[in-house]
This record gives C-alpha cells, sequence and structure tokens, in this order.
C-alpha cells in the first residue's frame, strides 16, 4: 500500500548508492546475493531471540533489496533472472523470518503457521496474475521484472511487521495473526482485480 508512495522518496538514495556500488565494480548479483546472506542471518537471529541483530540484519537486507535493481538499470544489465533471482531471495528471507520467529516463541507458533498460509496464497494470486497479464499484454506494473500489482500489505507494510516482531517478540502471536489477515486481504483484493480483468 506505501510502497508506490516510498519508491520515488528513497530513489535518490538508491541513486547514490549505485552509483557508489558502480565505481567499485559490484555487480547486481553480487548485491542480490550479499542481501540474501545478510537476510540469512537475519532468520537465525531470530530463531535465536537476538532480536536487535535480526532488526539490524533485516534493515540491512531490505536495502541491498531496494540497491540491486537500481544498480542493474544504471549498468544497463537488467534481467529477466535477474528479477526471478532477487524475488526468490525475498521470500527465502520473508518465510524464514517466520520461521525464525516461531521458533523463538513457541506460543507464535500457530500465528506463524496462518502467515506462511496466507503468504502462500498472496503468492499464487500475485504471480499467476502477472504470467497471465503478461500473456495477454496487459498494461500492470512498473520498471521491476515481474508485474507486481499493489494491495494492502507489500514490502513497505513487511518491514513494519517484522520490526514490530523485533521489538515486542512477547507479542508475536497478535502480529502475525493481525499481518496475516492484513495478507489475507491482500489476496481478496488481487482475486477481485483478476475477476475484473481476466474475464
Amino acid at each position: 500500500m506505501l510502497d508506490a508512495a516510498l519508491r520515488p522518496r528513497l530513489a535518490p538514495a538508491f541513486d547514490v548508492a549505485a552509483r557508489s556500488a558502480d565505481r567499485a565494480g559490484v555487480s547486481p548479483a553480487m548485491v542480490t546475493a550479499l542481501g540474501l546472506v545478510v537476510g540469512l542471518g537475519a532468520c537465525v537471529a531470530a530463531a535465536f531471540g537476538a532480536w536487535w541483530i535480526a532488526l539490524a540484519a533485516l534493515l540491512g537486507n531490505r536495502a541491498l533489496d531496494g540497491l540491486d535493481g537500481v544498480l542493474a538499470r544504471r549498468q544497463e544489465t537488467a534481467s529477466d533472472l535477474g528479477g526471478f533471482m532477487d524475488f526468490l531471495a525475498d521470500f527465502v528471507v520473508y518465510g524464514g523470518f517466520v520461521c525464525g520467529v516461531a521458533i523463538a516463541v513457541p506460543d507464535a507458533r500457530v500465528a506463524c503457521v496462518f502467515l506462511l498460509a496466507v503468504y502462500l496464497l498472496n503468492n499464487v494470486a500475485l504471480l499467476s496474475f502477472s504470467a497471465l497479464v503478461e500473456k495477454r499484454g496487459l498494461d500492470h506494473g512498473d520498471e521491476r521484472s515481474l508485474r507486481f500489482t499493489g494491495g494492502l500489505t507489500e514490502g513497505t507494510e513487511t518491514i513494519v511487521a517484522y520490526s514490530a516482531f523485533c521489538f515486542w517478540p512477547a507479542r508475536a502471536a497478535v502480529i502475525a495473526w493481525v499481518f496475516g489477515a492484513m495478507v489475507a486481504v491482500t489476496v481478496v483484493q488481487r482475486v477481485a482485480l483478476a475477476v475484473r480483468e481476466l474475464r
């Protein structure tokens, strides 16, 4: 919901970082790989209840995730494979972090399972619609490799929810239930969009 508003505000900072990375000879694939490693570190830290480390690593992962695409476009090396690997890395971290929370906070395990289940539904809705939009040549999406559609929960809301896990781990179950319900609303939004556009 907030991604479209925040992306232009963050663009100047990412442009500066991309210029520096380009001058240093860093490739987008290197940034994606580093982001995945940092993100996996966040998942492990969450599993051990090292919440401040988990938060710092999560924010680092999200910053690197924003940088790789900008760098690829700057170097004119953006590719479908790069977009695929970036998306896959995102959900390794998104899913892994929830698993880490479930390990660290046993009382939140049922809520975390619910959150992972609605993540699955959301991805099916998102990727199925993306494929069909591409097949039909419809005008949806932005400069990214995959055809993302907006919804109540996007990247920004995920960062907020995962940060909340780190700030209030004792409330992890409540956070997971609430965020899971928000993701479920996003699934409904995407199904409604598909019904409207794909008739």
